[in-house]
């Protein structure tokens, strides 16, 4: 009899182990993992991380960072087999290529696009995400440092005083490059626009190209240039949470934008999670966005108002952004 007991004791032990592991392997099977490509900034990839993992804390959202370019290029390359499930902070310019090649979800029965204003969604394919505005941010300090006068054109930015003193993005690997150059392209015509960036990088005023936006606003905290080519939000974001001492100045031909947008690579749409991911990233976490970083418009009845942000900004023309007009404008660039 009391062998017999033990016998039971053990096999009821030997069931509760394998029950306790069969209820472990099939949580680890249920965790989910959803995988996002974004351009943003380091800030805002933060910012997205804290709030999914808060909203999600059963899936493991992973966040990977790739230059507009790489993103772009990547995902062509992919097609619907890339390893992410969401695109997010892909400007319109390279959107509108990766839809029209199929690699995005129609999101029609998925997002509400009634709440964006007209002239941000341009398609069914992807959703508005932020309307990023350019300027020509000045470093204040090593302008009094070096007694600099301030440009008041983009011709100014040819005098020799500022020789090695001005950083800018590549349009061939960022958005934020080219949305420069579509803008003076628009204003000058193409062969006075690309004039310019050529006597620009001959006068020795231009320290280097960056590839991705955030490069500029970087050399000028960095102290590696005093004159910036680069996104509006990103400077004023450094001056409020860090104390730059960053002047903003817009030239007659306004400021250049993009509008970015998030999508869902074609084929995931199915995969619930990705879906709820996305739906909460593109309204909540995107909405608070917009309020933190990016106030410039893109939904209807939402106004956000950001401490230092300029108003009233004049923005460039920026007509013709088209999949067609970039590959034609960045092959004359890169040649």
């Amino acid at each position: 009899m009391k062998n017999l007991f033990k016998r039971i004791t053990v096999a009821i032990l030997s069931l509760t182990i394998l029950s306790a592991s069969f209820v472990a392997c099939k949580e680890d099977v249920e965790r989910k993992k959803v995988v996002i490509y974004t351009s943003a900034e380091d800030y805002r990839i933060e910012y997205m991380q804290a709030k999914l993992d808060e909203q999600f804390p059963d899936y493991d959202i992973i966040i990977d960072y790739k230059s507009s370019g790489d993103h772009a290029a990547f995902l062509k390359a992919s097609g619907t087999e890339a390893g992410c499930d969401i695109t997010h902070d892909l400007e319109y310019g390279y959107a509108h290529q990766i839809a029209d090649l199929g690699l995005l979800a129609d999101l029609s029965e998925i997002s509400d696009f009634s709440v964006y204003t007209d002239d941000a969604v341009e398609s069914s394919f992807f959703l508005p995400e932020i309307r990023s505005g350019g300027a020509v941010i000045l470093n204040m300090d090593i302008f009094e440092e070096k007694q600099l006068d301030i440009p008041e054109s983009y011709t100014d930015l040819l005098d020799p005083q500022y020789e090695g003193l001005i950083s800018m993005p590549n349009p061939a690997s960022s958005g934020t490059g080219y949305m420069f150059l579509l803008s003076l392209v628009n204003a000058w015509g193409e062969e006075e626009a690309f004039k310019f960036f050529d006597d620009l990088v001959e006068s020795g005023n231009l320290t280097s190209f960056t590839s991705s936006g955030s490069g500029p606003v970087n050399a000028l905290i960095m102290g590696e240039a005093a004159i910036g080519l680069g996104m509006t939000a990103n400077a004023v974001t450094k001056i409020n949470e860090d104390g730059a001492n960053f002047r903003m100045v817009f030239f007659e031909e306004g400021s250049p934008y993009s509008i970015y947008g998030q999508a869902i690579i074609k084929g995931r749409e199915t995969d619930a999670a990705v879906v709820e991911v996305f739906r909460y990233l593109s309204t909540t976490v995107n909405q608070g966005m917009t309020e933190l970083y990016f106030p410039e418009k893109i939904y209807r009845d939402r106004e956000a108002v950001i401490e230092n942000y300029p108003k009233d900004i004049k923005y460039a023309d920026m007509s013709d952004n088209t999949p067609a007009r970039k590959d034609e404008l960045l092959k004359k660039w890169n040649h």
